[in-house]
Order: C-alpha cells, then structure tokens, then sequence
C-alpha cells in the first residue's frame, strides 16, 4: 500500500474499526480486540490492504504519548508522592523479579546470558495502551487495581533509562560501548532534568500568555505542540516518549489549565490509541508463528505464566482485593508496545539476530491479542470463582428504588450522613462500587448495593428521576466531578449535596452550579481548634463563636474567590486580602472579648446561637 494516498490509507483504517469495535463490543469482547482484530484483517496476513504496517505503528504511538499526558494531568504531585510505594516499590518487584525469573528460565535452557538479559527485559514490561485502555474502559483507574496497574506500568516507563543505556553495553561492537552508554545515560537524565525545571517555570506562563489570545484552536495547538515536543526530546535521547509526556501532564496537573488540556487532546488521543491498536494487529508477523509455532507458543505461554505467578505473589502481599486480582494480574503478564523498541534495538546493536528479534515481537503481539480474551473468560470465570459465596451477598441494583435520598459512596464521610439520616427515619438508596467494603457494611447491618455511580442506568434504578437529594460522598475526585456532571445534565431536580476533598475539587464542583459542598477536614479541624483555643484559656462559648466566625468567613471567602480560581495573581491578591481582613476582625473580637471578661466574665450565648443560625446554610 505504498503508494496509496493517506485519503485511501485513512478510508481504510476508519472503514475498519468502524466495523469491527462495534461487532466486538456487541460480542461482550471490548473495543480493544476489534481494534486488533482490525489490523489483522487489512494487514499484510489479512486482505493486504496494508502491507507494511511499521510506519502506521510508529505514528499511532503517538496515542499512548497522548494517553499518559492525560494520566500526568490526573495526577497532581502530592498524588504522585503519595503513589510512590506502587511506582518505585512494588514496580520494582514485579520487573526485576520478572526478569531474574525468566534469566534463569532461559540460561537453563542453554539460551546466551546476553540473549536471555534481553530477551527477559523485554518481555517482563507490559502494555501501557492496553492496560490504560481497560482501566478507562471499565472505570475502574481509581480501585486498588486500577492504581497498582498504573503504578507498576510508570516504573516500567521509567525503568526505560538504564535500560536503553544497557544495550549498548551488551552490543559486541567493540571497546566503545560502554562509553557510548553512559553517554547516552547521561543526555537521558539531563532531557529528563530539563523537562522538569522547563515545565517548573516556563509551562504555565507561556500557557497564560497563548490563553490570553483569546483562540481557542491555538490553545489547542499548544497544547499538542506541548506534548509532541516533550515527546520529541525523549525520543532524541532514546527513551520512552510517554515518560516525557506523562512528566509533562504531572507538571501541568496542579495548572488551571488542567481542564482545557484534557478536553483539546482527549478526542486526538481516542483515535490515534485505536490506530495504535490497528497497527499492533497488522504487526503480528505470522510467518514466524507458522515457521515456528510450538517456539512461538511455548514463549508466550512461558513469560506470561512467570509474570502471573510474580503479580500473583505481589497481590497477597500488597494486599489487592481478591475480586480484584484477576485484572491486575492479566493486563500486567503481557508483553507491551516497548518490547518491540526493545527488540529492534538489540537487533540493530547486534545483541540479538534479526530472526530471534522477529520471534520475540510476534510472541510479544501475540500476548498483547490474547489479553483481552484472558480479560473476557476472568469476567465470566475467575473473578466469580474468587468471590465464591460473597456473589450471594453483595446486592446489585435491579429494581426500581423509590427513596427521597441517593447516597453515591459509603465510604467513612457517606456512612456517617447515612447514619444520621436513618436516625431520622430516613431510608436512603445507598451505592458504592467496592465489593469487599459491601461485604463487610451489610454484616453491620447496611443495605447497600453493588454499583457505579457514574452509570446513567444505575442511577436512573436507584430513582434519581425521582429522588430529591444526592449525596455525592465519592471518594475519587475525578469520578466525583463526573458523576455530578452527569446529574446536572440528565436530573435537573435533583439536589446534590456534595464532600470536597479538597479547594480544587469545590472549585470543580462550583462550576457545575452545586452550592451545598462541604469540604471533608474543615469542621473537624474547627473543632481541634476550639479544643486548643480552650485548653490555652478560652471559654467554650467564646472558642465555639470563633469557630464559627471563622468558618463563614472562610467559606464566603472561597466562594468570592472562585470567578479568579484560574487567574494566579488575583487568586493570591484575594487570599491575602481575605487573611488580612481575618486577623482584623478577630483583632477586634479579642478587643470587645477582653472589655466584656472586664464587665464580669463572657456572656456570647445570644450571639453564638446567632451565628450558628446565621452559618448553617452557608456552604
């Protein structure tokens, strides 16, 4: 298909995965097979209307380029801080122990250590897209999972570093090698340096410069221009273009042009991800496997069961939700998209010869087309065979609810609403989508069913065209912020009452037109307050008032605020004015407190009740 115009080229591929994601999706397989299947079917084993698909296959990476910007920006830095055990830790168990595993497999069966160092570096990392793809597909980034698959797949992204600088190292091309590694080891951690100090003071000031244009497109246009260079520096130094562009998304992910990134890339990056799948498909060199099936075979049954039996071992000792490990095992036993770097790479330096390299990618695309096949019959066998008898007991969702109250996550801040609620008389439709959290809720005596909150089916069941308040108690900033989107659009009558984990995700629900939002560690941190302001001398009466003071304040105060949330330097100038004005007022309070002690000793009952009336509605 050569000489093919890119009209003919993208009438293929599009006729192509138009036709097969629905017919896989309708057969319960996921979209990511068809995409496969796909690229099978027009490659070079198929109908041939591709027949040399590498260039397709390196243009489509670009879609996991885009896909991990996006997870960058899901991920502010404390967040990041806060994953560091999956990433550096556990991600480390599962690649090394992979590799060690698989070493020794392969020197016991008289392979060539360099051959078999390779060959097992390669085959021990996983597939981003894929995994990412699942993850998003069925919802589930934010589980226990969700969040170990994405911590051990960045590791394997930054584990690129050493591992590029090691073939070299490995190549029998003389006394230079090990110079040219560290080299090339030493530009990939000053790339590395330089994306970060870039990205710390140049990213968000040339960003609010192209915003103040006022055009849309060109913010759309720097955006990409964003992650196409950051990509474009990791892949002159030979690492991973992800890793650039996911370090790219971290830094940006505290930006407030967050939320305009994610909508300008996100329906670039669903079509290349799709054209990346096609072309992994078309990949598939099945001569090899018709050469060599058994080789082909016994390679690919080999490496996935050693990384299963090493991820299995990792979900005990993690500890992974049983229901939950059947996932977090299949999508990281496969191999991944950078194996075929890998390979190539090797062949080139001479490592490996170019049929060993041709064995390798074939067993490689093979497993990445067999995952979501594994993902199928888990769903359909595994996963209920781990939960046995907890199938019985976790309700799901079927008929109608007819409750004045939809509670969405009964975590420790929903169980809490909950209980007050039912203290009154309340019952409330109550959901979350942790199996083991229900089990363990429904032996005290709990009803709560098993679902999604972010399901239009599942809260039209539950009665949300008929319901008059949502709780909105979910602990995931992210699909918090959906599923209230959601609501507003499709249950205008429907009152939330929403938990902010923090000032950024009461911003985020502000906008969405939601005003009764509390955030989760305000009152209680008052009342540590008033705990310390009584120890210290303060009255009850007077320390509970100042409390209460405060909390208006603070609460008009973020809600003045939130038109400039976007605009740094008015959002500091309001921050400073608010405190200021604070210390004032309390300046002042002090004042009349010390002249009333004066008078014969504090007297603030009236006035406490007056201000307890006055902050209650206040959100």
């Amino acid at each position: 298909m050569e000489s093919t115009s890119w009209l003919s080229a993208g009438l293929v591929y599009l006729a192509a995965a138009v036709i097969a994601v629905p017919l896989a999706r309708s057969l319960g397989l996921g979209s990511i097979i068809g995409y496969l299947v796909a690229g099978i079917v027009i490659g070079p084993w198929g109908l041939k209307f591709v027949t040399d698909p590498k260039d397709m296959l390196h243009f489509a990476e670009f879609g996991v380029v885009l896909m991990l910007f996006l997870v960058g920006l899901e991920l502010e830095p404390d967040r990041l801080w806060a994953l560091r055990k999956p990433i550096f830790g556990w991600g480390s168990v599962q690649l090394f122990g992979s590799v060690a595993l698989m070493v020794l497999i392969g020197l016991a069966c008289g392979v060539d250590w360099h051959v078999a160092l390779v060959a097992a570096f390669g085959l021990a990392l996983s597939s981003t897209a894929i995994a990412l793809g699942v993850l998003a597909e069925r919802s589930i980034l934010g589980t226990t999972s969700g969040q170990a698959v994405l911590g051990v797949s960045l590791l394997q992204d930054v584990a690129a570093i050493p591992l590029l600088a090691l073939l070299p190292l490995l190549a029998l091309a003389g006394p230079h090698a090990t110079d040219g590694g560290w080299i090339a080891a030493t530009k990939a951690i000053g790339v590395v340096v330089l994306i970060v100090l870039g990205g710390r003071l140049l990213l968000r000031p040339a960003l609010r410069w192209i915003a103040r244009s006022d055009t849309p497109e060109i913010f759309t246009a720097a955006a990409l221009l964003l992650v196409v260079a950051t990509a474009a520096l990791m892949e002159a130094v030979g690492l991973s273009m992800a890793l650039g562009a996911f370090l790219a998304g971290v830094l940006l992910a505290e930006s407030e042009y967050r939320r305009e990134l994610e909508t300008d890339i996100e329906p670039f990056k669903g079509l290349l991800l799709g054209l990346f799948f096609i072309a992994v498909g078309m990949s598939i060199d099945f001569a090899v496997v018709i050469a060599q099936p058994w080789l082909v075979a016994a390679i690919v049954v080999g490496f996935v069961l050693v990384k299963a039996a090493v991820l299995w071992a990792m979900g005990r000792a993690m500890p992974l939700p049983r229901p939950e490990r059947p996932v977090f095992i299949i999508l990281l036993a496969q191999g991944g998209e950078f194996g075929f770097v890998v390979f190539q790479s090797a062949a080139q330096a001479g490592v490996i010869t170019a049929p060993v390299s041709s064995l390798l990618v074939a067993a490689v695309a093979i497993s990445m087309l067999l995952t979501p096949l594994l993902l199928v019959a888990a769903d359909r066998w595994w996963i209920p065979l781990l939960a046995g008898s907890k199938r019985t007991t976790i309700e799901e969702l079927k008929e109608p609810q007819h409750a004045s109250v939809i509670i969405a996550g009964f975590g420790r801040y929903g169980q809490i609403v909950g209980r007050l609620l039912y203290a009154n008389g309340i019952a409330p439709t109550v959901l979350d989508h942790d199996a083991e959290a229900i089990e363990a809720l429904r032996k005290f005596g709990w009803r709560v069913y098993y679902g999604d909150a972010s399901r239009l089916d599942l809260l039209r069941t539950a009665g949300a065209a008929t319901a008059r308040v949502l709780v909105l108690a979910i602990d995931d900033v992210d699909r918090s912020v959906e599923v209230a989107r959601m609501v507003r659009e499709n249950f205008p009558q429907l009152t939330i009452v929403a938990r902010a984990r923090n000032v950024q995700h009461y911003y985020e629900l502000y906008e969405l037109g939601i005003r009764m939002i509390e955030r989760e560690t305000l009152d209680s941190a008052l009342m540590s307050a008033r705990s310390a302001l009584e120890t210290l001398g303060w009255e009850p009466h007077q320390a509970r008032t100042l409390a209460l003071r405060f909390r208006r304040h603070n609460v008009e105060q973020l809600q003045a605020m939130a038109p400039h949330r976007k605009d740094e330097a008015k959002l500091i100038a309001a921050a400073k004015q608010g405190r200021q004005q604070l210390e004032e007022l309390f300046a002042l309070e002090r004042e009349q407190a010390q002249k009333r002690q004066a008078r014969g000793g504090w007297s603030g009952g009236a006035e406490s009740l007056s201000l307890e009336q006055e902050s209650a509605p206040t959100r």
